[in-house]
């Protein structure tokens, strides 16, 4: 449950940062309305795994820092 609180907040947050009030942000980086993706914002739908990979590319972070399992903003490295 505790992941939970902070996903939500912490999302926000993120796109506060980026200037963008919800309606811009979800048209140009999720191409989706403004009302389901205040639905992520307060928890009220849950946030499917592809809009969170999205997020995560977008925010250049991880989903694990976005569910709120670890406060390392940087991304994992990735073998190649």
């Amino acid at each position: 449950m505790e992941v939970v609180i902070i996903m939500y907040p912490r999302i926000r947050d993120l796109r506060e940062d980026t200037d963008m009030n919800q309606t811009a942000f979800a048209e140009k980086v999720l191409q989706m309305s403004q009302t389901g993706y205040s639905k992520y914002e307060t928890g009220e739908n849950d946030i499917p795994t592809h809009v969170l990979i999205r997020l995560a590319k977008y925010y250049e972070t991880s989903v694990d820092y976005l569910l709120g399992i670890t406060d390392e903003k940087k991304p994992y490295s990735r073998n190649r």
